[in-house]
């Protein structure tokens, strides 16, 4: 019973962040229609920017989260305004091969710059400490904190987008773009805020996951298909959705542990001698062909 529920808490624990890391991917196509290839890489950014934030000024990489939502809004806006404004009048090929190449440019950037070799957070005031909670389960105080603290993004974004003018805007705009603008509405300004909210909302995820997870340059990949999973079973454009489905994908990530529990609670060998922690992001990749096959729309989705 003590590795269900410890399978339980971690796939809760890690879905919180994979709800943020989802959150900007459904930000961006809800307003503009637009699947962003080069997710991953804007998280691979924010974990390099709470690295070198941390080694740099001497600081706990918890600390750094403003200096990762900096760098990931700058990093939206120029993005925008530099690149996706143009490709987005073009076909729907172009822009999904447009943001397919950002993704291999800022990828080889990074190698380029920081080379290939894993990097990881060693010192800190949680690194290394746990919480033992009771029923003989342990939480690394990282993920416990990474967790909690992608919560209040999660809420403060969401606070945002349903509670503020701006995020009316936005609304509007992802609802009809021509309307809005025919009310007033700087839509091109509002598809910039999105870029900026989306890749500030990422790059926050990507500071707090390097506390417990090691980058590089190839990391981006992993989490876009993580990304897509979750914004596809919540629904293309649903805040809440994108939440509830990271909780669902980081159970399913937990499957390993389930498996375990299932092995020993009934004593089955052949399934003691399936290697499942290998198989743990298959899992993932299943559900995303299913949800898009049986529920395109995803469980909460809205967008038309």
């Amino acid at each position: 019973m003590d590795i269900l529920i410890g399978s339980l808490f971690a796939g809760l624990l890690i879905g919180m962040i994979l709800a943020l890391v989802a959150l900007g991917l459904t930000i961006i196509f809800g307003v503009m229609d637009i699947v962003n290839f080069a997710h991953g890489e804007f998280l691979m950014i924010g974990m390099y920017t709470g690295l070198l934030t941390a080694q740099g000024l001497g600081i706990d990489p918890l600390f750094t989260l403003p200096a990762a939502a900096f760098v990931g809004f700058l990093l939206g806006i120029i993005c925008y305004f530099g690149f996706i404004k143009f490709i987005i009048r073009g076909p729907m090929v172009a822009q999904l091969l447009g943001t397919f190449g950002l993704m291999l440019l800022l990828r080889n950037l990074a190698l380029l710059i920081f080379g290939s070799e894993d990097r990881a957070v060693h010192t800190g005031l949680l690194v290394d400490k746990s919480f033992d909670i009771g029923m003989g389960i342990i939480v690394p105080a990282t993920k416990l904190a990474a967790a909690g603290l992608s919560v209040v993004a999660f809420f403060a974004v969401w606070l945002l987008m349903n509670r503020s003018r701006i995020g009316k805007a936005l609304t509007a705009t992802a609802l009809d773009a021509q309307g809005a603008r025919y009310m007033g509405i700087p839509t091109e300004r509002m598809n910039a805020l999105a870029w900026g909210i989306g890749g500030a909302s990422v790059t926050i995820a990507g500071a707090l996951l390097v506390n417990f997870w090691s980058v590089n340059p190839f990391i981006g990949l992993l989490f876009t298909m993580i990304a897509f999973a979750i914004v596809a079973l919540g629904g293309f454009g649903s805040i809440p959705g994108a939440f509830f489905a990271g909780l669902v994908v980081g159970l399913i990530t937990e499957i390993p542990g389930f498996w375990d529990f299932f092995s020993y609670t009934f004593d089955a060998e052949w399934m003691m001698d399936v290697p499942m922690t290998s198989f743990k992001y298959m899992w993932v990749y299943v559900a995303y062909f299913l949800i898009v096959v049986f529920r395109p729309r995803g469980l909460f989705g809205w967008k038309q």
